[in-house]
């Protein structure tokens, strides 16, 4: 995993050039669809490297999970942009249970709490 979390921007390249080289010799992929698997490599990408370096995760996640609807989309997937938001609320969902178990508050819960009002006479 070392020379992944170091090269991100050789695999990136190989990736294109192995979606070019595929398009021109395997199966028929036109320059649009070639953008989306390129921006969907990216984002999953970033992915990785944020779980890798244990940061920004939540953020990596939904930018993956976008990237790889948009790819869908882009090779004839048939949502709507209701169904495509529900998907995407749904992953924020689950992002924000994982976030929250791993953020730790500033103040103690008690710290927080406010005191009694001090009632005036």
């Amino acid at each position: 995993m070392l020379i992944f979390k170091r090269e991100p921007a050789l695999w990136l390249a190989l990736i294109a050039i192995t979606v070019k080289v595929v398009s021109a010799f395997a199966i028929e992929v036109t320059d649009e669809q070639q953008t989306w698997i390129n921006a969907a490599a990216a984002a999953l990408v970033g992915l990785i490297l944020a779980v890798v370096a244990h940061d920004g995760i939540g953020a990596a996640v939904l930018g993956a999970v976008q990237a790889v609807l948009a790819l869908a989309v882009g090779f004839g997937l048939h949502w709507s942009a209701e169904q495509q938001a529900v998907v995407l609320a749904f992953a924020t969902a689950i992002v924000g249970m994982f976030d929250r178990t791993q953020v730790t508050a500033p103040v103690p819960a008690a710290a927080s709490r406010p005191s009694r009002p001090v009632s005036s006479l």
